[in-house]
Formats: structure tokens, sequence, C-alpha cells
């Protein structure tokens, strides 16, 4: 994630440059932040996750999303890009600069990568947690096999579990246990 080298935008200029761009863009206090580019790893999780998880989410009367789909963030005037999310049951969403968003995930999963890492554990999660229906967050390390794991427990609280290599999570969500090692398949360090 690199910040534009631009004087701040206004929202409405930063919804124009977003209708109109080819990449992906984030906004925070008028700055500009490019999400395009990912790493060949970063590309193969997302692939592996989004294959393990479609079917179980089709099964559930869910539907997985890959990254590029807007998430609207209640605290924030505009919406974020995950990596990929699932909602269950219907779908729904609303226009944010005359852009479809989001607004009920229940699951939100993140590839971390050296320049997103803080942000993605940090202010980020800080953010979802505004979503009212978001209820579990999978954050996976691109550069070693090392995924958390983030499970609402009420209002106030999340689970926190940690997985390495030979270890599997449960997705709550979707009721079903996913291997570490599934997650990076076919990816070598």
């Amino acid at each position: 994630m690199t910040a534009l080298p631009k004087e701040k935008l206004s929202l409405e200029e930063y919804f124009e440059l977003d209708r109109n761009a080819e990449g992906n863009f984030e906004y925070f206090d008028g700055e500009i932040f490019e999400m395009s580019g990912v790493s060949p790893n970063h590309a193969r999780i997302e692939r592996n996750f989004l294959v393990k998880l479609s079917p179980r989410a089709t099964e559930k009367g869910c539907e997985a999303f890959p990254a590029n789909l807007r998430i609207k963030v209640p605290i924030l005037p505009t919406y974020r890009y995950p990596d990929l999310s699932v909602v269950c049951g219907e779908a729904i969403f609303e226009k944010l600069g005359g852009l479809d968003c989001l607004v009920n995930p229940v699951l939100i999963v993140e590839v971390l990568s050296d320049s997103t890492e803080l942000y993605d554990r940090g202010e980020k999660f800080r953010q979802y947690k505004s979503i009212e229906s978001f209820r579990e967050y999978i954050l996976v390390s691109s550069d070693g096999k090392n995924v958390t794991h983030f499970l609402k427990h009420n209002e106030r609280f999340w689970l926190h579990s940690d997985y390495e290599t030979g270890e599997s999570l449960h997705v709550t969500t979707l009721d079903f246990d996913l291997s570490v090692d599934e997650i990076y398949q076919g990816i070598e360090f």
C-alpha cells in the first residue's frame, strides 16, 4: 500500500478518481493509497482461500467475494478493499460516491505484506469492527506460514489465535476446518 504523492483530495475528487481508475485506491483523511500490484505469493494465497471457501460458502447459503469488491466501513466516509470477504444470506449493497459497496460481510480475509501488515492488524481492523455484521477476521502472512484468526466474542472482545504449518483453523462462519498447509499450497518461501 503506497500513498500517492499528491495534495490532499476531497471526498468527491476521490470518488471520481476511483470510478475511473484502473487500479484500486483507498481514501483516508484526504490521502489516497494504491491497493493494486500484489506479489505472486499474495495472489496465490488469495486464490487458495477463494478455492477453499467458495464451495463451503455456497453450501451454507453464503457467498465469497474476491479482492476488488468495495466494503462500506460505517465509521468512515468511504470504503475499503479487503482481499476476500464472505456474506451470508443476501448480499446488501449501498451506493457511495456512485459506487456499489457491500455493507454486510461476516468474514474478511487480508493477506499481509511488509507495507500493509501494521495497518491491517491495527487501524484497518478497528475500522472493520464498525461493520455490524462483521464477526470473523483472518490475516495471512505472505512471507511465511503464519495465519492469525480473530473471532468476535461480543461487542468488546475478540478471540485471537495464531496458526502455523501442520495446524488447522476453524472457520466459524462457514463451520469447517482449513489447514494452514492448504492456504499455502503451491507456495515456496
